[in-house]
């Protein structure tokens, strides 16, 4: 089993699926969030984005915030299509158009993790490749108007309907997709418990 103590488990995440995943972990954490600048190069297009947005966040809170046993979870979540960055739609046409682009096509998730204690940083990334089929106008419209995915990369959740009916495959984390890689995750947070122990 993973043992935390005596860390103070902080997650800098409003989401509510990390929220979810977390405590499916069984790790007892407190949502701590911070508003930052998720504006990144315009000449990048990979993965790059997701660890530097996630790190951004961890580093986000000065010391003097947090107990002196933090440890503090941040991640970032990107979709990338045809070397398209996909953030947050912010309009119901942008998230019409972002699954029309994904419709019948595969696709790369990729969600970066960053992990920061009083004495650690460290922040690694997951991908996973989704294929989605083929969705008709009339069901992108209705999915978008029902669920309005406006607080998710690349306009839709896996875990909601169009993650039932339209995904066709995901090679890599499932739970990668939903916003944390958990496998991975808890790998490094047990070897951060046992280097800090040292």
């Amino acid at each position: 089993m993973l043992q935390l103590s005596p860390y103070k488990v902080f997650l800098a995440s409003k989401s509510p699926r990390r929220q979810e995943l977390l405590r499916g972990m069984d790790i007892e954490f407190e949502v701590l969030t911070k508003e930052v600048d998720e504006t990144f190069p315009s000449e990048w297009n990979d993965f790059r984005i997701a660890l530097m947005l996630a790190e951004r966040k961890a580093l986000a809170f000065d010391e003097k915030e947090l107990p002196q046993d933090f440890l503090l979870i941040a991640a970032d979540t990107i979709v990338i299509v045809d070397s398209l960055i996909l953030n947050k739609p912010e309009t119901r046409t942008e998230a019409i158009g972002m699954i029309r682009m994904l419709s019948g096509r595969q696709h790369t998730v990729v969600t970066a993790v960053s992990l920061r204690t009083r004495k650690h940083l460290s922040t690694f990334h997951e991908a996973s490749d989704v294929r989605f089929g083929v969705l008709e106008a009339d069901e992108i419209e209705w999915y978008v108007d029902k669920y309005k995915p406006y607080d998710k990369a690349g306009a839709y959740g896996i875990q909601e309907w169009i993650g039932y009916v339209a995904i066709a495959s995901v090679k890599g984390s499932f739970f990668n997709v939903m916003g944390l890689p958990t496998h991975r995750l808890y790998h490094e947070l047990n070897q951060l418990a046992q280097s800090e122990k040292q």
